[in-house]
């Protein structure tokens, strides 16, 4: 029997591959569980793999830091000869990385079918390298799963050539089976200095590596009403030390620096928080989640959730500071009710994947 790979490469992707990883294994689908190498090392991955209790990746390379069309060949070159091993039914992939486009690239160039889970999420901001490798994954993928009907209306305008399935986001699914996990082992909240305080986030290479935006994050977060606590990406971290901010901000009275965390302790902190700022796109889909449900700012200048911004959970900031905190003192001070349902799904999104797929592929 030919089994699906799963192919990961970033913690996202393993936490949003990880119900599609359980869902197989209840199935008994056989599957092949691939680190493409992206960000292999313990605290980006493997600390994730471990916490979320799956299992040991059937084949892993570690890549150096290298630029983005090197590691995009590498990471070709590598699935490339793992598919020509293991003949694989179907390759799953998910999301928007470098490792994603370069494994549905090694797939279709061996004849081998690609399904993309998170399929037609659109910024419509082509300064993202992130846009790019989704719309160029989609237009090559079999299978599409789009996350919400918006997703799916994209595809369609796009007229991609795979076929499209709307299942809902396996990102809930991941917090729907991961919180009680996090609320049983997680001890982060005993390190917080604040009983009420905002959760800040930012790593993206286009706010982080401008000076200026980067000013704005940190006096944003230092002007806030609310404490600030934020958990410094490695990227981030390097940016402030590097351009003589981090000192200055680490004696910030309103902001308690953490370092980088795992996925258990941050679901405990959006748990406890009273307003996310952030520009990830997945803590942007987590925040709507029926056990977390909060209010959050993306602090970039699109975003590719418009369903968030729509159902009232995000608002686009942007990446002004007075902007930023004066939205912070809006959202607190209105204290409105957000849905009850998420606008990505029930949680069984991961369910939906494998049923089609176990109806469309002769393992």
């Amino acid at each position: 029997m030919k089994p699906v790979m799963v192919a990961v490469g970033t913690r996202p992707e393993i936490i949003k591959m990880a119900p599609i990883i359980r869902a197989l294994k209840k199935t008994d689908t056989p599957m092949l569980f691939v680190h493409c190498g992206q960000h292999y090392d313990y605290n980006m991955s493997q600390q994730f793999i471990e916490e979320l209790e799956l299992p040991a990746p059937d084949y892993a390379q570690q890549l150096k830091t290298y630029s983005q069309g090197t590691q995009t060949a590498r990471i070709i070159i590598y699935i490339e000869s793992l598919l020509k091993k293991t003949s694989p039914a179907t390759v799953l992939v998910e999301g928007d990385t470098n490792g994603v486009l370069a494994t549905a690239l090694a797939a279709v160039k061996c004849g081998i079918q690609v399904g993309h889970v998170e399929a037609g999420l659109r910024s419509f901001d082509l300064r993202m390298p992130e846009e790019h490798n989704r719309r160029l994954t989609d237009h090559v993928s079999t299978y599409l799963f789009a996350p919400t009907k918006t997703a799916e209306s994209n595809l369609e305008k796009e007229n991609v050539w795979g076929e499209i399935y709307v299942t809902g986001n396996t990102v809930i699914d991941a917090v729907m089976q991961h919180m009680p996990i996090a609320q049983r082992k997680s001890r982060i909240m005993e390190t917080v200095n604040f009983k009420k305080f905002i959760l800040a986030t930012a790593h993206r290479a286009e706010n982080v590596d401008d000076l200026a935006v980067l000013k704005n994050f940190m006096q944003a977060f230092a002007e806030a009403p609310l404490p600030v606590v934020c958990p410094l990406h490695p990227r981030t971290r390097k940016r402030l030390r590097q351009k003589n901010l981090y000192r200055k901000i680490s004696q910030s009275k309103n902001l308690q620096i953490l370092p980088p965390l795992g996925y258990l302790d941050f679901l405990v902190l959006m748990k406890n928080c009273e307003l996310i700022i952030t520009d990830s796109g997945g803590v942007q889909e987590e925040a709507t989640a029926p056990n977390i449900r909060k209010p959050v700012l993306v602090a970039r200048l699109s975003t590719e959730r418009p369903e968030a911004v729509e159902a009232g959970f995000s608002h686009v900031v942007g990446t002004n500071r007075e902007k930023i905190v004066n939205m912070i003192k809006n959202v607190l001070t209105q204290q409105k009710s957000l849905p009850q349902k998420s606008p990505y799904g029930e949680g069984d999104a991961a369910n939906k994947i494998v049923g089609i797929l176990k109806g469309k592929i002769p393992f």
